[in-house]
């Protein structure tokens, strides 16, 4: 048995930043194509005020980071889809005030301790049974969510006002999208940190769509290389001796310049065969005229 399974916090952490590397680039896949990778981003700052408040108020950090960043990004999508302010503003609006709120309470409080740097860099090794249960919750959640309403996510990800005329009810699964990504955002903060976690929402899905040729495909290669991000990063954050949420970000990053260099090699010879076929077609076309010559 190796020696990475013999610890139960370990068992912990790889069975959570299981399911977070699942969630992640689920719902990654459908924000990239919707132009909006920064969400992650403004939630995770938005994470951070709602981590902040719970340690003042004494209240569980996670549940107070939960309701700010679903009531946000319900905010966020209402204030986009109504037309009132431009995607990249509303995104800015709420990255900066929720961060200013974040410095403000952290400034009166006692700062920053031991449990504050681990929301922001990461704790996957103190997970606890909480937190599976929480994660689990949303897992199962999003897996009813994104195979009840596959084909409206994914009409809506590609031309939203050809699903409206489709009869696809974009408004409400923009807002449902919108609202699980927020808690998703909150779940994975325990894995890689607040300030790391678009990483994990976000580059996967795009080494995914570097290689895949439809949907489904960029789907199922997200998750598989999310999945692959958590476990090659958790067993070298555990032998060398490194922060596990940075190992993970750095496993990611490193698995997009490897998609990168597969597909020019793909894109290399797939360009020599097409050459190669069309040399063939035009020396066949070319040598036809003389066949047809000598048979008359």
């Amino acid at each position: 048995m190796p020696e990475i399974f013999q610890f139960d916090f370990m068992t912990r952490a790889l069975i959570g930043g299981s399911m977070v590397a699942i969630l992640a680039p689920a719902f990654g896949l459908f924000i990239v194509l919707r132009r909006l990778s920064l969400i992650a981003d403004t939630l995770s700052h938005v994470a951070l005020m709602g981590v902040a408040i719970g340690f003042v108020t004494s209240i569980y950090p996670t549940f107070v980071a939960l309701i700010a960043t679903t009531s946000s990004a319900a905010g966020i999508e209402q204030l986009r889809s109504r037309g009132r302010l431009p995607g990249d503003a509303a995104l800015a609006i709420f990255l900066y005030s929720s961060l200013a709120i974040a410095v403000i309470v952290i400034s009166k409080s006692s700062g920053f301790n031991a449990d504050l740097f681990g929301y922001l860099f990461g704790t996957v090794l103190s997970i606890n049974d909480r937190d599976l249960w929480l994660i689990g919750i949303l897992l199962l959640l999003v897996i009813v969510f994104v195979a009840s309403f596959y084909a409206e996510l994914t009409q809506s990800a590609f031309d939203q006002d050809l699903a409206h005329v489709s009869g696809v009810r974009v408004t409400a699964t923009n807002l449902a999208l919108a609202i699980l990504t927020g808690a998703t955002v909150t779940a994975s903060m325990r894995v890689v940190g607040v300030l790391m976690v678009g990483a994990l929402i976000v580059i996967p899905v795009l080494a995914a769509l570097r290689l895949a040729r439809g949907f489904r495909t960029a789907l199922l290669l997200a998750i598989g290389f999310g999945l692959l991000s958590v476990w090659v990063g958790l067993a070298v954050a555990f032998y060398a001796d490194l922060a596990a949420g940075g190992s993970i970000v750095l496993t990611t990053v490193a698995m997009l310049a490897l998609a990168e260099v597969v597909g020019k090699a793909k894109d290399y010879f797939s360009a020599r065969r097409v050459a190669s076929d069309t040399g063939w077609s035009a020396s066949t076309s070319s040598a036809q005229p003389e066949i047809d010559a000598d048979q008359r």
